[in-house]
């Protein structure tokens, strides 16, 4: 199978799952698939699939994250002993783990082509990861608390680990217990990186978008965070610092150099 003949066999496959999606046609234009197709990843609740579907949807993914381009973390410019400053798509991050930005249900983003970094992992990374996600939650029994973490296999994401951490959200003036659950995100994934051997790890700018913590003091407490759990734990773990905006870009090179 090619590409384009994979990407129909999975939208046949994922829309004669419900009824309610009879009658939808599938566009004729690659774009309007590759649309189609991402809706209804973001859609699909945790169920069965067969192996053909499992087996054909992971060539799929590999192959559109090989064709965005992956990028080794070895390969990038140490900003200091063991940190690292990277602009660009997290789920094309070669690295032992990356960190998405979760919310408190810890199922990814269920909108449709939403832009957030968890519908971005979620869509790459398959549709196991969501089920990995419901069977942790299923067990635990509650929703995740602001500033924990869990961590899963990433399947077609040319890392290892997700780190899913829910940050806090700021919905009116920024308080002293909003930074501490920001500091406790970082603390809660490095240390659980470690747990698990991973030698490096990639942090999004959590609680920064939606979550409308200020970007610029998130920053600040990222950086802080790590250098002080690094000098006080002697790890050697290496930490990517992710943007995806000019604007943190900007602000972490200010604080890093």
């Amino acid at each position: 199978m090619n590409q384009s003949e994979r990407r129909e066999y999975l939208i046949r496959y994922l829309l004669a799952e419900s009824a309610e999606y009879e009658g939808v046609e599938i566009p004729q234009n690659t774009i309007g698939q590759k649309t189609l197709l991402r809706a209804l990843f973001n859609v699909r609740m945790p169920q069965t699939v067969t192996d053909e579907f499992l087996q054909i949807q992971d060539d799929y993914l590999q192959e559109e994250i090989r064709q965005k381009g992956i990028t080794d973390y070895k390969n990038l410019l140490e900003i200091q002993p063991d940190l690292y400053l990277w602009q660009g798509d997290i789920s094309t991050l070669k690295c032992g783990a990356i960190v998405n930005a979760a919310n408190s249900q810890m199922l990814g983003c269920f909108r449709p082509n939403h832009t957030c970094i968890d519908n971005c992992i979620h869509t790459f990374a398959g549709i196991q990861l969501r089920r990995d996600c419901y069977e942790i939650m299923r067990k635990q029994g509650y929703e995740e608390p602001t500033g924990t973490a869990k961590i899963t296999l990433a399947y077609n994401l040319p890392c290892d680990y997700v780190l899913h951490t829910v940050g806090p959200i700021v919905s009116d003036e920024l308080t002293k217990r909003h930074e501490d659950q920001l500091a406790s995100c970082y603390l809660s994934c490095l240390k659980l990186a470690e747990q698990h051997e991973v030698a490096s790890i990639a942090f999004c700018c959590i609680s920064t978008g939606v979550f409308r913590f200020p970007n610029e003091r998130a920053a600040e407490i990222a950086v802080q965070t790590v250098k002080e759990y690094k000098l006080r734990t002697g790890s050697k773990i290496k930490v990517i610092f992710n943007v995806f905006k000019d604007m943190d870009m900007e602000i972490y090179r200010k604080i890093l150099q």
